[in-house]
């Protein structure tokens, strides 16, 4: 699976406003080591590099050509390709921070008391993820892999991968000193042609047109592409509407 860092970034100023309000609410002074799991092109790392320049900053995330561009970006900040699924801390980390990566991967239940196992005393866990999966966007998304018929696509759809608050509460509240968990819903007001096609071309449809090539992967985004079309209209002023729910969490380590 391939993804393009100049895609993701078409919307960087509203794909980085949530990791800046996740960021706005880590009480921490100085810490001398931060991790950001998941960091994409940088865009959030980028926003520890300054909240924190005294810090040893590292940025961890799974594509090659995401860390190759955040590498490129001039950040205070150390980067490595890496599985976050089965990352483990040298040492422990003052602040892990994760911005829209962690609802790609499974087993949260495990994963986040492992994150806080990682985490020095007093340290904090900060996690954005998108929590938009009942929305258009995406359940039209499902409907159009499973009219493909494709065995190997339908093998890509997950279930919802992001539980409701209290169930992170649950798993959290054991671990943790203090705990905040919240979601907001933004009104994304984007513009250009297809512009709900051009977001989840940088996300949600990157797994479905990996799989897919020339005639079949044009047919398949044009089958979304009405779908979308139907469901988030342009209006007469060149914008389109589309509201976006994400969950946050930041829970302290005793």
């Amino acid at each position: 699976m391939s993804w393009d860092p100049t895609t993701y970034l078409g919307f960087a100023d509203h794909r980085t406003r949530p990791a800046a309000e996740l960021l706005a609410r880590i009480d921490m002074t100085s810490p001398a080591r931060v991790a950001d799991l998941g960091c994409g092109p940088g865009n959030s790392t980028a926003l520890l590099a300054t909240r924190w320049p005294e810090a040893a900053v590292h940025g961890v995330d799974s594509s090659p050509e995401m860390i190759e561009r955040a590498s490129r970006a001039g950040l205070n900040a150390a980067f490595s390709v890496g599985d976050i699924a089965g990352w483990s801390a040298e040492a422990p980390y003052d602040v892990i921070f994760s911005n829209a990566a962690l609802h790609w991967l499974d087993g949260h239940d495990a994963l986040l008391p492992h994150l806080m196992s990682q985490l020095s005393k007093g340290g904090v866990l900060a996690v954005q993820m998108p929590a938009n999966f009942s929305a258009p966007s995406h359940v039209l998304l499902e409907e159009a892999v499973l009219e493909t018929g494709s065995k190997d696509l339908i093998a890509r759809l997950r279930g919802n991968p992001v539980s409701p608050m209290a169930e992170y509460h649950r798993i959290l509240a054991p671990h943790a000193a203090n705990l905040d968990i919240w979601e907001t819903t933004y009104l994304q007001v984007l513009t250009g042609n297809d512009a709900v096609l051009q977001w989840t071309s940088g996300t949600a449809l990157v797994p479905f047109v990996s799989e897919l090539a020339g005639q079949q992967r044009d047919d398949f985004v044009d089958a979304y592409r009405g779908k979308l079309a139907a469901a988030y209209p342009q209006r007469a002023d060149g914008t389109t509407l589309f509201p976006f729910t994400r969950l946050f969490m930041v829970a302290r380590c005793a």
